[in-house]
């Protein structure tokens, strides 16, 4: 068990979204101080306030996670200020979808992968060290869905959180084998009614996520060291269906029956954190 009470608890993307929520339900749970690291200054400075004026301590960071210096000088600033960190949630990022791959742009590629993927592999190297050292810590890396299935209209936002799912999950083996006390919690929810999944098409099979219950499922697991956090239910099939089914018959089954392959048909998300 991993207990919340007297941590320090740091989210990326913490400001707004699911980050937000889940901030504000470790301090509730006793947290000893939240640190927030987001790159918008006015939902920092929103956050910051709503959370200091019920008496938590909170150390806000306005930082590009996708910048590796800042993110390296902005973990120095932490550990001077907040100290070490014992629960690491990294959960920013980012979505450009309803495009075929050939509509990218070369940018649009760099950045999606340095803000979904190279950033929590950055963001953890600076603060797992100082967790295997004391023998206790957890980690939280907030992949997808998409990390799981194969989606037309979103391939290189799939391909970063294919990454971290992959990642993530070596992580945990890692540090498992290694005997660290440190735990790594994989989190792959379908589309979270949070503004950035705006306009997609859902299903009452996989329906539109409530931000507050998946950042409470987060939440819970990271309390039962729980390895993985899947939803909805049929997210949780996704391994097994796709083991046994031809891709033919996957890809009717997803794709016209379940409607997955058209759900990016009319997105309009803002394409920010989470």
């Amino acid at each position: 068990m991993t207990k919340l009470k007297d941590k320090t608890v740091l989210v990326t993307g913490g400001a707004s979204g699911i980050g937000r929520l889940m901030g504000d339900m470790c301090l509730q749970e006793g947290a000893k101080q939240l640190v927030i690291w987001d790159i918008s200054k006015e939902k920092l400075d929103e956050t910051t306030r709503e959370f200091r004026s019920m008496h938590f301590i909170v150390h806000p960071y306005l930082v590009d996670v996708s910048d590796l210096q800042a993110v390296i000088e902005t973990a120095v600033k932490v550990r001077a200020e907040a100290g070490e960190v014992d629960i690491l949630i990294n959960n920013a990022g980012i979505i450009s979808g309803n495009r075929n791959f050939a509509g990218f742009t070369h940018p649009e590629i760099d950045r999606t992968m340095a803000v979904n993927t190279n950033a929590l592999m950055h963001v953890t190297l600076e603060f797992l060290p100082a967790m295997i050292s004391k023998g206790q810590g957890h980690i939280v890396n907030i992949s997808s869905a998409a990390g799981m299935l194969s989606n037309p209209q979103m391939s290189v936002y799939c391909a970063s959180k294919w990454a971290v799912a992959g990642w993530s999950d070596s992580l945990r083996i890692e540090l498992e084998r290694s005997q660290t006390g440190v735990h790594v919690t994989t989190v792959t929810p379908s589309y979270i009614n949070t503004g950035m999944f705006t306009g997609v098409r859902v299903n009452p099979l996989m329906p539109l996520l409530k931000p507050e219950d998946i950042a409470a499922r987060v939440v819970r697991a990271v309390k039962a060291n729980k390895l993985f956090v899947r939803a909805p239910f049929m997210v949780k099939l996704l391994p097994f269906t796709k083991g046994i089914l031809p891709v033919s018959l996957f890809d009717l089954v997803a794709g016209r029956w379940l409607g997955v392959y058209r759900s990016m048909g009319g997105f309009t998300g803002h394409g920010g954190d989470k």
